[in-house]
């Protein structure tokens, strides 16, 4: 089952070795460990601990067995997330800050997490919800910057049936069972309401869906931020002048992650066509326009 789970790992290159692997202790980062370690790409395992709930710490132990099994080198963070809104995307951005200073210490090239294509179908249905067009609908790619994701072609119940088959035990985090949180809403009940209906499985046509749609939004991107390059204070007027399309691409290359919405992308235009002189964006962003400029920063904006 390695070999042939090893032969379908993707976003990889000769020169990514050695590597961290994201390793929260779960199945499907468990698996990517040992894959790595099969295909020989030297894997740090490196678990993250947000402290966010009892118990979070005895699951470094889980890497650190298996690490141990494999004879690959572990270590462990801490981070501190402070509560109030926005905690999972704070936690989760912390996470890969923490991995990041991992990879800089280890000199690695890359850190490898493992979202599965179950995962990605669920990006797609979870970005839908959040209104972030073809952009989103790309859902994830297998590799931006320094972060790689091997098992986009992979089920989650194949990454279940190696750990079995290795005799490795992941850890269970029950707050994957909380269908409060949106994302285990669509895991639980929307995704498997939607391929009853369908009467097929709709994980592999969302993520075919995701891989076209992410091709083509590179494709646009390009386009995107050659009429518009967005560098320093960019021109507002320029902006305004774009076509529609190519308008809100630009504004979502520009704004960068976590990707704004619809309604988000057009308040935007709306400040760059002078109708509105500020507006504020998901993750505590402002965007103002001043002499004709816009800049994007943090803060509260008065309407």
């Amino acid at each position: 089952m390695l070999d042939e789970l090893g032969a379908r790992l993707v976003g990889l290159a000769a020169t990514d070795r050695p590597c961290v692997v994201g390793c929260s202790g779960g199945p499907d980062s468990l698996a990517l460990l040992c894959l790595a370690h099969h295909v020989a790409l030297d894997p740090v395992a490196a678990h993250v601990d947000h402290g966010l709930r009892s118990g979070s710490d005895l699951e470094a132990d889980v890497v650190a067995d298996t690490a141990s099994r494999l004879g690959v080198p572990f270590l462990a963070e801490t981070v501190t997330v402070p509560t109030g809104p926005n905690l999972e995307a704070r936690a989760r951005a912390a996470r890969y800050a923490a991995l990041e200073r991992v990879r800089v210490a280890r000199g690695a090239p890359v850190v490898l997490v493992g979202h599965t294509a179950d995962d990605q179908a669920e990006t797609v249905l979870l970005n839908l919800l959040r209104g972030s067009a073809a952009a989103g609908l790309g859902a994830m790619a297998p590799r931006r910057d320094t972060v790689v994701r091997p098992l986009l072609g992979i089920r989650r119940a194949e990454t279940e049936a190696l750990c079995a088959s290795l005799d490795l035990t992941p850890a269970h985090d029950p707050s994957n069972d909380d269908v409060s949180l949106r994302r285990n809403w669509i895991r639980h009940e929307v995704l498997p309401l939607l391929a009853d209906g369908a009467a097929r499985d709709l994980v592999p046509l969302l993520a075919r869906q995701a891989d076209v749609l992410h091709a083509e939004s590179d494709f646009l991107d390009g386009l995107a931020r050659a009429a518009w390059p967005g560098d320093g204070a960019p021109s507002a007027a320029a902006l305004s002048a774009l076509h529609p399309v190519l308008a809100r691409r630009a504004v979502r290359c520009w704004l960068g992650p976590p990707p704004p919405s619809l309604a988000e992308v057009d308040r935007v235009l709306a400040v760059a066509s002078g109708t509105h002189r500020a507006t504020e964006l998901t993750a505590g962003r402002r965007v103002s326009r001043r002499l004709g400029q816009l800049y994007a920063a943090r803060g509260t904006v008065k309407e």
